[in-house]
C-alpha cells in the first residue's frame, strides 16, 4: 500500500515568489520505489524556466533582500526552521514515498535539517570583516559580501537534508538561490518552497525549478547570471558541471561520493565496532556517499569479526518503508537497483564469495529491493572495492599491520570519509593523520554534524559543506582602503 489514495499533482514552479507553470506544461511522474507505482507528479522545468528563475534571483539580490540586515536574514531562517519542525512528520512521509527510506529515517532527517537551518540562522550575523594594519594614514578593512546567485543542485538520496546544507549558508550570507532537485525526488522541494513562501522570504530569494538534469540542470550551471554552483552528486556529473561553469569562471563546490575505508585493529572494542560497521555499510540501503563500504579487518580478528558481522547483517529487516519495523527500504529507482545487481555480478565474476545476501528479500515481490550483501575474497583492486556501488554491498578485506592498513585505505581515487577502531591513542593520532579523507573518525564512523566541515580529498570533491568554514564558500572578500594622508602622492611620471 502506498498510504496515499490519489496521485498528488504538483503543476507549478516557485519563481520570484510566485507559483507558475513550466513553459512546457509537462510534468514528471514520481515513482514509489516500494510499489513501483506513480504516487505524485512534479512540473518539468527546462531552459526557459531556469532563465526566469535566475532573473528573479538577480532582481531579489538587488532588491529588498539586499536591504535586510544579517540579523533579519537569520530571523527568516529561524522561521523556516520552525515550519520544518512543525511539518516534520508530513515531510518525512513525503520523502519516504519519494525515495524509499524508512519513515523513521526520513522524519529524523527533517528534524536534523531543522538544526542545520538554526545553526546557520545563528551564524548569519556572526560573520565579520577585519581591520587591516595597512599604514598609519589610511583606514583599511575587509567586507564580507555575498557571491550572488547560487545554483544549488541536489541528489535523490537525502533531499531535505541537503536542501538545508545548501540553503542555510547561502541565505545566511545574503545570496539568492535557484534550487534544482533530482528529478527522482522533487516532491519535497515543492513542499519546501511552500514553507519558504509562508516564512516570508522576499520573492526571488529562493526559486525552485524541478526538471531533468540534461535540460534544467545543464541550463542552470551554464547560465551567465549564476555566480556559484554547489552540487552534491557523482564525480562524472561534477566533471560535466565544472566544464559548463568554466566559461563564466563560476565559483564551484562539489561533494562527489566516496569509497570509504573502515579499519578495525585487533585491540579495538570489537562488539561496538561490529555494531557500527553494520550500520555504516548498510544504512539508507547503501545509498550514501559516506558508507564504510571497504571494511579492513586485522587478520587475527578476521574470522571472529566476520562471523559476528554476518549474524548482525542477517537480522536487518528489509521491508516496506512506511512499516515502523523496517530497518532499510528499497533502492530509490529501478536504475539504481540494476546498478547494484551489476556490481553483484561483477563481484562474483572476479572470484568474490557472497557470505550473506545477494538476492531479493522474501515476501517482497514488487519494489526495488535487495538484501544487504557481504563479499569476501575480493582484493582492494577489484571492481566492487574500487567503484562506488551506491547499494548495500560491503567488501571485507584482511590486513596484517598498520602500514598495510593505511596503504590499502588510501589506495582509492576517493577521499570523503574514513574510520578506524583502536584503543591505542598514539595509533589513533598516527593513522588519522595519514588517512587521505576529509573526515576521519576514531571509534565511531561518519560523525556528520552542522558544526563539522564536511568534504572530500581527491575525486570526492572540492570545497566544504557545514561548519563556519562553509560560509566562506558563499562569500566574496572585498578589501577597502581609505587614504586620509595630506602628503602629496608619489608621482611615478614626474619629469626628472
Amino acid at each position: 500500500m502506498t498510504g496515499i489514495a490519489t496521485v498528488i499533482e504538483n503543476k507549478d514552479l516557485l519563481i520570484g515568489g510566485h507559483w507558475v507553470p513550466p513553459v512546457s506544461g509537462r510534468t514528471i511522474a514520481s515513482i514509489d520505489p516500494a510499489t513501483e507505482e506513480v504516487w505524485a507528479t512534479v512540473p518539468e522545468g527546462a531552459g526557459p524556466d531556469v532563465d526566469r528563475a535566475v532573473a528573479a534571483a538577480r532582481d531579489a539580490l538587488r532588491g529588498p533582500w539586499s536591504r535586510l540586515t544579517a540579523t533579519q536574514r537569520g530571523r527568516l531562517l529561524h522561521v523556516l526552521s520552525d515550519l520544518l519542525e512543525r511539518d516534520a512528520e508530513r515531510l518525512g512521509r513525503i520523502e519516504t514515498m519519494d525515495n524509499g527510506k524508512p519513515l523513521r529515517d526520513t522524519v529524523g532527517e527533517v528534524r536534523r535539517a531543522v538544526q542545520w537551518l538554526r545553526y546557520f540562522a545563528g551564524a548569519a550575523d556572526k560573520v565579520e570583516g577585519t581591520v587591516v594594519p595597512y599604514k598609519t594614514d589610511a583606514h583599511a578593512f575587509t567586507r564580507v559580501e555575498p557571491v550572488g546567485v547560487v545554483a544549488a543542485i541536489t541528489p535523490w538520496n537525502s533531499p531535505i537534508s541537503l536542501y538545508s546544507w545548501k540553503l542555510g549558508p547561502a541565505l545566511a550570507m545574503g545570496n539568492t538561490v535557484v534550487l534544482k532537485p533530482s528529478e527522482l525526488t522533487s516532491v519535497s522541494a515543492i513542499e519546501l518552497g511552500r514553507l519558504v513562501v509562508e516564512a516570508g522570504f522576499p520573492g526571488g530569494v529562493v526559486n525552485i525549478v524541478t526538471g531533468f538534469g540534461r535540460d534544467a540542470g545543464a541550463r542552470l550551471v551554464g547560465h551567465p547570471g549564476v555566480d556559484k554552483v554547489s552540487v552534491t552528486g557523482s564525480y562524472p556529473t561534477a566533471q560535466a558541471i565544472m566544464r559548463a561553469a568554466a566559461d563564466g569562471l563560476k565559483r564551484v563546490s562539489f561533494e562527489c561520493g566516496g569509497k570509504s575505508p573502515h579499519i578495525v585493529f585487533e585491540d579495538a572494542d570489537l562488539g561496538r565496532a561490529v555494531t557500527v560497521a553494520t550500520h555504516s555499510a548498510f544504512r539508507s540501503t547503501g545509498q550514501s556517499c559516506s558508507l564504510g563500504s571497504r571494511l579492513f579487518l586485522q587478520r587475527h580478528i578476521y574470522p571472529e569479526f566476520l562471523d559476528a558481522l554476518v549474524r548482525r547483517t542477517e537480522r536487518i529487516r528489509v521491508g516496506m518503508p512506511l512499516d515502523p519495523a523496517t530497518h532499510i527500504g528499497p533502492h530509490t529507482s529501478a536504475e539504481q537497483l540494476a546498478k547494484t545487481h551489476h556490481y553483484l555480478d561483477a563481484g562474483r565474476a572476479e572470484g568474490g564469495r557472497i557470505v550473506t545476501g545477494g538476492g531479493r528479500p522474501e515476501g517482497l515481490d514488487k519494489g526495488y529491493f535487495v538484501q544487504p550483501t557481504i563479499f569476501e575474497g575480493l582484493g582492494n583492486r577489484s571492481t566492487v572495492a574500487r567503484e562506488e556501488v551506491f547499494g548495500p554491498v560491503l567488501t571485507v578485506i584482511p590486513f596484517d599491520d598498520e602500514e598495510e592498513a593505511v596503504r590499502l585505505a588510501n589506495d582509492t581515487s576517493y577521499g570523503l570519509v574514513a574510520g578506524l577502531w583502536t584503543r591505542d591513542i598514539a595509533r589513533a593520532h598516527r593513522v588519522a593523520a595519514r588517512l587521505e579523507a576529509g573526515t576521519v573518525s576514531v571509534n565511531t564512523f561518519r560523525p556528520v554534524h552542522w558544526t563539522l566541515p564536511y568534504g572530500g580529498y581527491k575525486s570526492s570533491g572540492l570545497g566544504r559543506e557545514n561548519g563556519l568554514a562553509v560560509l566562506r564558500e558563499y562569500a566574496e572578500i572585498k578589501s577597502v582602503v581609505i587614504d586620509y594622508s595630506d602628503a602629496e602622492p608619489d608621482d611615478p611620471f614626474a619629469v626628472a
